[in-house]
Parts: C-alpha cells; sequence; structure tokens
C-alpha cells in the first residue's frame, strides 16, 4: 500500500539529518526535495528512486505549490512509496502541514517525520543559544514573509515587546524594514542583531551588529539565513565554536565579523 512521508532534512549539514528520515529515504520509490535539502542525503537512497526537484527559489518561482501537490497525490495514487524532503523541518515554514491536510482529504495515509529546524540549528552553530537563564527565556520563530491580508502592525507590535529572541527566516531581502519596523515599534537600536548565512555548512558566515547599523555590515550576506535579534546574540564571543569557512574561490579563511 502507497504511502507518503513528510521528512524534515534538517538544516544543513548532512548528518543532522534523524534515523527515521533515513529509513524512510531508503524504501522511497520516489523523493521530491526542496531547494535547501543537502544533495548528500540522496546517498540514503535505493538506486531505482525517482529524485524528484519541486524547489522554490527566493528569485525563481521553480514550481507552484499546486503542482507538487498534484505530482505527490498522481505518485501515490499510482502506488509508490513517497517521500516529501523538506529543508528543515516540514512544519516550520516549509507547507508541511497544508501538504498533510491535503492528504488527509485524499485518504492518503501519510507520516510526519520531524527535522532539526535552521532556527535553532544555525544561530547554535553560530555559538548563538536561542534562550539563556540569564538573557531570554521566551523565542519566537517568524517568517518575514506573511499571508496578504496580515495584520502588519499589530505583529511588529507584538514582536517588538513580546519575546526576548527572534529567530526570523526568509528575512535577507526585508532587512532594511524589519529593522524599522522594530524600532518604531519599540526595540532599541542597539539591540543585538546576528545574520547566520547558509547555517551549519562549510558555507557558513556570520555577520553581528545591533539594529542600528545590521543593515550596513549584512549588505554582502545573501540567502539562505537566518536573522537573529536579541540580547543572546552577545554570547556568539564567549562560545562560538564552529569554524566558518569562507567560500571565496577555494581560499580557506576563518572569517568572523563582531560587533
Amino acid at each position: 500500500m502507497s504511502k507518503v512521508y513528510l521528512v524534515g532534512a534538517g538544516p544543513g549539514d548532512p548528518d543532522l539529518i534523524t534515523l527515521k528520515a533515513v529509513k524512510a529515504i531508503q524504501k522511497a520509490d520516489a523523493i521530491l526535495y526542496d531547494r535547501l535539502v543537502n544533495k548528500e542525503i540522496f546517498q540514503h537512497a535505493s538506486p531505482q528512486a525517482k529524485l524528484l526537484y519541486c524547489g522554490k527559489d527566493p528569485n525563481r518561482y521553480t514550481l507552484p505549490q499546486h503542482e507538487t501537490n498534484q505530482m505527490m497525490l498522481t505518485l501515490a495514487k499510482k502506488g509508490y512509496t513517497v517521500v516529501r524532503l523538506k529543508g528543515g523541518d516540514p512544519f516550520v515554514f516549509g507547507r508541511g502541514g497544508e501538504e498533510a491536510e491535503l492528504l488527509a482529504e485524499q485518504h492518503i495515509p501519510f507520516e510526519i517525520v520531524p527535522g532539526i529546524t535552521s532556527g535553532i540549528a544555525a544561530p547554535m552553530y553560530a555559538g548563538i543559544p536561542v534562550t539563556h537563564r540569564n538573557y531570554s527565556s521566551s523565542v519566537a520563530f517568524v517568517t518575514a514573509v506573511t499571508k496578504d491580508g496580515t495584520d502588519d502592525e499589530e505583529r511588529w507590535q507584538h514582536l517588538a515587546k513580546g519575546p526576548e529572541t527572534l529567530c526570523i527566516y526568509m528575512g535577507v531581502k526585508k532587512l532594511p524594514q524589519i529593522r524599522d519596523r522594530l524600532i518604531e515599534n519599540g526595540k532599541q537600536g542597539d539591540t543585538p542583531v546576528a545574520l547566520v548565512h547558509m547555517g551549519t555548512t562549510q558555507s557558513q558566515e556570520t555577520v553581528t551588529g545591533t539594529l542600528s547599523n545590521i543593515v550596513e555590515k549584512a549588505m554582502h550576506i545573501q540567502n539562505p539565513a537566518m536573522i537573529i535579534v536579541g540580547d543572546v546574540v552577545n554570547l556568539r564571543e564567549r562560545i562560538s565554536w564552529f569554524n566558518e569557512q569562507s567560500n571565496m574561490q577555494g581560499d580557506h579563511l576563518i572569517k568572523v565579523t563582531s560587533l
């Protein structure tokens, strides 16, 4: 009987995939994978498995969601064991919830395999804990890309005055707006901020600053990158442990930009 596995591939380092995810990949007849999935993970797949790209680039919307949905349904109804492989965790800004709803409506058996989300892993690899007894007892995972019709004003008021740590996904292009909205709604300009590009991989680069100067300091940073806002960023200088490599034409230099 066919089955669909909604699987989190983790944040980038292929060693951070779970054993349960590996077992699902090993039995898959077809793997529908996203842009940020590390291709090294495919070593766990059967040589006969179909590998089907369903990525969505910030600059090129490669495959509309409804087409991905239809592909997943078609393969399952043909009797395939399908793995829908997503970067990070399928239920953290991965549209896994929408796909699970669809499978339930179509009475197709499915299983959800959680993954490590980049909102925790990227800061961790940069030496930034998202919570700390002395700095932060609350954290919010936020997307900079919101659905049309969202009450944006109320949202930013809550984010600026509520959680002590913000982990913001998909926000690099909107960094100036993020900075402005947080300051407008009460965050101090000297609040520490970090951007972690390609977190957990050998291309990882971290830039730190404050709300007042981070836009200028991080102008060269591109997607994918996590934005972390809060006093926990100050801990990076004490507990940074992962050597970050510059990805410049074969040069391998430790690259750390601090406050």
